[in-house]
């Protein structure tokens, strides 16, 4: 299997490129920033830089030449403006979901977050809510399309190391996952294709990985 990965610099990405390289399949991680390049080599994916809020939907067409499937798992990042969480959150998130339908990659999995669905609280600040809002749009765009997309709404993130144990359903209530575990659910989603069209959210909890899944 043959995975582009946008956002393949973060955390979880190289946990993902890394599970991906293990058992035979090849992990293309697109990144701004060519200094980043050497890691991901070192995770086992082959870097292509590719910068997602500038290019344009023929170049990112091009990266997705013979991909079986795209994770998104991209993000403006902690430091960022409410600007640029609109431009990566939501805009690369479509832009990649335009590249995908143009190159006939119908597997599409989305890395949301929870709490997208309630509208920020007074008082909320500004550049959390503009993400959640992103990451909503993102969610809302994508089921528009006629593509095989997942949305994977994790829990507070952890580095803790994983559990391989999950709770993975509509709604699985506040808790926490580690990142070693997203990444692990999202190679179980990407053998799961009668998954497509769900919206999951995720946590630690007792079910095995393979399991929750189903």
């Amino acid at each position: 299997m043959r995975v582009v990965i946008a956002g393949g610099h973060g955390k979880i990405a190289l946990l993902l490129e890394q599970q991906l390289a293990a058992r035979g399949d090849t992990a293309v991680g697109l990144i701004r920033n060519p200094a980043q390049s050497d890691a991901l080599r070192a995770a086992g994916a082959t870097p292509v830089v590719c910068d997602l809020e500038h290019a344009d939907v023929a170049e990112v067409t091009g990266h997705l030449d013979g991909a079986d499937a795209v994770v998104f798992a991209a993000g403006a990042g902690p430091g960022s403006g409410a600007a640029r969480k609109d431009t990566v959150d939501r805009g690369a998130a479509a832009l990649l979901a335009d590249a995908a339908t143009r190159a006939g990659v119908r597997r599409y999995l989305l890395v949301s977050s929870m709490g997208v669905d309630d509208p920020p609280s007074a008082g909320t600040d500004e550049v959390w809510a503009a993400y959640l809002r992103a990451k909503r749009a993102a969610e809302d765009d994508l089921r528009g399309r006629d593509l095989d997309w997942t949305v994977l709404r994790p829990g507070r993130l952890t580095d803790d190391e994983p559990t391989g144990r999950v709770t993975l359903t509509r709604h699985a209530g506040r808790g926490a996952v580690t990142r070693a575990d997203v990444a692990l659910v999202l190679v179980a989603l990407l053998d799961a294709p009668r998954t497509a069209g769900d919206t999951l959210e995720l946590v630690n909890g007792p079910t095995p990985i393979a399991d929750a899944v189903g």
